[in-house]
């Protein structure tokens, strides 16, 4: 019996949300991590780098191209390119919440 081993495919993980002061993570910023993780990542990469699929986020690039998160939030519900919105499956404040994850910590 032989066994093998799987690199992994590509994929990085999410960084995780820092905790504060008060020993726990900023509830919204973890939230995000969340949705990244579900919806962004698979065209994003895990940690924002970018895939074939989608542009990288982890190099201050959200901010540079939208002036304020507001901008950034409409792309996400209403989608843009090849990018499709999510405002049918995501409330406003789960937006807000990945877009502050993207800015603050990736």
């Amino acid at each position: 019996m032989s066994v093998l081993s799987f690199a992994s495919c590509g994929v990085a993980e999410s960084p995780e949300v820092s905790v504060g002061a008060d020993g726990t993570p900023d509830w919204v910023l973890a939230s995000g991590r969340e949705v990244f993780v579900d919806r962004c990542s698979s065209c994003h990469d895990g940690d924002g780098s970018g895939t074939i699929t989608g542009p990288r986020l982890n190099n201050g690039r959200l901010l540079a191209v939208y002036s304020d998160l507001e901008a950034a939030a409409v792309v996400v519900s209403q989608g843009r390119n090849g990018m499709p919105g999510f405002s049918s499956s995501l409330t406003s404040a789960e937006i807000n919440a990945v877009l502050r994850y993207i800015s603050e910590v990736l």
